[in-house]
């Protein structure tokens, strides 16, 4: 009886008995944040004001440092593109986390900017993108779901493939 009354009254407040942290949900997808690399000018990679961060743009850093890079529809398929564009999502998540300490404090993803370095001629820079936003989507569930620009570039710095900013909102 007390594990029947225990259990209606965490439904009624909300609580999941079964929900994991965000550091166990990345474990279990085999996700291990990279470093955290540092700014290639003069900014810095995440500033807070009030309960929103605003995380700088950053690109497809793979783990030995190397960068992704060529423009997508030209020197890379839209796979990969998209998977440039999860990778930029890992590299994002772990600035946010250097931030902020717990990726459990995000409230939302509030905003992205998407960037695709394409040919002119190139018109698919949305499904480049959702690279990104199905991650954000698989590691925050509805939390992840945000409002989002994807745009095409001439050019990226260092010839990047893709460079995504966000705004997150935190506890």
């Amino acid at each position: 009886m007390r594990k029947i009354l225990l259990l209606s009254f965490c439904l009624i407040i909300g609580f999941n008995i079964n929900a994991q942290n965000v550091e166990q949900k990345l474990e279990k997808m085999g996700i291990v944040l990279p470093q955290v690399s540092a700014p290639i000018a003069t900014y810095v990679n995440a500033v807070r004001t009030g309960n929103l961060i605003y995380l700088s743009g950053k690109g497809p850093t793979k783990p030995d440092g190397k960068f992704i890079t060529g423009k997508v529809g030209a020197d890379l398929t839209i796979e990969e593109g998209k998977a440039a564009a999860r990778i930029t999502g890992l590299n994002l998540l772990a600035a946010l986390k250097a931030e902020i300490g717990d990726l459990d404090k995000v409230k939302r993803i509030v905003k992205v900017l998407g960037m695709v370095n394409c040919p002119a001629d190139f018109t698919q820079q949305p499904q480049v993108i959702n690279g990104f936003s199905d991650l954000m989507v698989e590691v925050f569930g509805e939390k992840g779901k945000h409002a989002r620009s994807a745009v095409g570039m001439g050019s990226l710095p260092s010839n990047i493939a893709v460079e995504i900013e966000m705004i997150v909102e935190v506890e």
